[in-house]
C-alpha cells in the first residue's frame, strides 16, 4: 500500500491534488446546495454540480490515458470512482478507455452504435429530437448515455456486461430515486447539471478534429487508412481556447482545449499543456480556433448535425470563420461504445 497512488510527476502534486479537492467540494457542496430552500443558492448548487461533473470527465480521461499515476491500476482505480460521478459509470472504465486510445491510434473516431440509423427506423423519435436539439437538450447525448444501459442486450460484445450494468442500475437508481423522493427541485436540477455536462463535453468535442467516423469499434480485422500516421493526427487536429488572452480561463474545462499539445504528447498532465501548445507555437497557429466562430456555428447548425458524420470538405478552421462548419455529435469519450 506504501506504494500505492504515486503521481507520474510528483512536482505537479498541488495541481493533482488541487483538482480532487475541486471534484470533492463542488459535486457534493453542489448536491447539498440544491436541496436548500434558497433559489439562489439550489441554483448556484447546480452549477457548481455541473462543473464538478465536467472536471471528472477530464480527469478521468487522464486517467485513461494513465497520466496521474505511475501505477496503471491506480489510474484505473480513481478513474472508475470519476466514473460514477460523471453518471456514465453504466459503461465500464476499461471500455472507456478502449474506445478513446483507439481514437489516438487509429486517428479516426470508432463506433459501435449508429443512432443516426436508428432515429431514420423511428420518425416519431427523430421529430423529438430534432425540437429537443433546437431547443438546446442535448438529446443525441441524453440518448447515447441512455443506451449504456441497454448496450448489453442490444450489442452483442456487451453482453456479459448484463449483470454489472443490472447493479448500476439499481444501485444508482435507488440513489436517484432518494432524491426524487425527498426533493423534486434537487432531482431536476442534478437533471440540469447533467444536461450541462453533456452539453460542455459536446461543444469541446464538436470541432476537435477532422475524423472520420467509422462504425466498427468491435472489429479485430478492421483496416484505418491513417493508422499511427503522426502528420495527419496533427493536420486534422484543432486547439479550441475557451480564452487566448486570458488562459486560466481554459483551466474551466482541464485544459483540454490545447488538443494539439494533448495529441503531441498524450500522457502529459493537464497543467503542462499550455506550455507545450506555447512551445508548439506556428506550427499550431493554423489549427487553433476562436471561441466565438466555434459557438457561431455551433449554434447555427445545431439540428443539422444531428445526421451529420464529417465536418466537411475543408479544413475546420476555414469552415468555422464562414459558418459552414456543421461538427458531429456523440463522441463523448464517456460513451464506451
Amino acid at each position: 500500500m506504501a506504494n500505492s497512488f504515486q503521481l507520474r510527476d510528483p512536482a505537479g502534486a498541488k495541481y493533482s491534488i488541487g483538482v480532487l479537492a475541486y471534484i470533492t467540494v463542488t459535486y457534493f457542496g453542489g448536491w447539498a446546495a440544491m436541496f436548500a430552500n434558497n433559489w439562489i443558492i439550489n441554483i448556484l448548487g447546480m452549477l457548481a454540480c455541473a462543473h464538478g461533473m465536467i472536471i471528472a470527465a477530464y480527469l478521468l480521461h487522464e486517467c485513461g490515458h494513465n497520466a496521474l499515476f505511475k501505477d496503471n491500476k491506480d489510474n484505473a482505480k480513481l478513474g472508475k470512482v470519476l466514473n460514477w460521478i460523471t453518471g456514465s459509470c453504466y459503461g465500464r472504465f476499461e471500455d472507456i478507455r478502449y474506445k478513446h486510445m483507439r481514437h489516438h491510434v487509429d486517428n479516426c473516431d470508432p463506433v459501435v452504435w449508429d443512432y443516426r440509423s436508428f432515429l431514420k427506423r423511428h420518425p416519431v423519435m427523430e421529430k423529438v429530437v430534432k425540437a429537443a436539439e433546437w431547443a438546446y437538450i442535448p438529446a443525441i447525448e441524453i440518448m447515447m448515455h441512455t443506451m449504456l444501459v441497454f448496450a448489453p442486450w442490444a450489442i452483442a460484445s456487451k453482453r456479459d456486461q448484463r449483470r454489472r450494468v443490472l447493479t448500476v442500475v439499481l444501485i444508482r437508481g435507488a440513489l436517484l430515486l432518494a432524491v426524487l423522493l425527498i426533493s423534486v427541485k434537487a432531482f431536476v436540477l442534478y437533471a440540469v447539471a447533467q444536461c450541462v455536462l453533456f452539453t460542455v463535453l459536446r461543444f469541446m468535442d464538436c470541432y476537435q478534429h477532422n475524423y472520420e467516423v467509422i462504425f466498427n469499434l468491435d472489429d479485430p480485422d478492421a483496416v484505418f487508412p491513417h493508422r499511427r500516421d503522426f502528420e495527419y493526427e496533427q493536420a486534422n487536429t484543432y486547439s479550441n481556447l475557451l480564452s487566448h488572452r486570458y488562459p486560466w480561463l481554459n483551466m474551466l474545462v482541464l485544459n483540454f482545449c490545447y488538443h494539439n499539445a494533448h495529441h503531441q504528447k498524450p500522457i502529459l498532465n493537464w497543467y503542462e499543456l499550455p506550455a507545450l501548445h506555447k512551445e508548439m507555437g506556428e506550427k499550431v497557429a493554423p489549427q487553433t480556433l476562436t471561441f466565438w466562430e466555434q459557438a457561431r456555428s455551433y449554434h447555427k447548425h445545431r439540428v443539422a448535425r444531428i445526421y451529420a458524420e464529417e465536418y466537411g470538405d475543408d479544413e475546420v478552421t476555414t469552415s468555422l470563420k464562414e459558418g459552414r462548419a456543421v461538427g458531429v455529435d456523440a463522441l463523448s469519450f464517456l460513451t464506451a461504445f
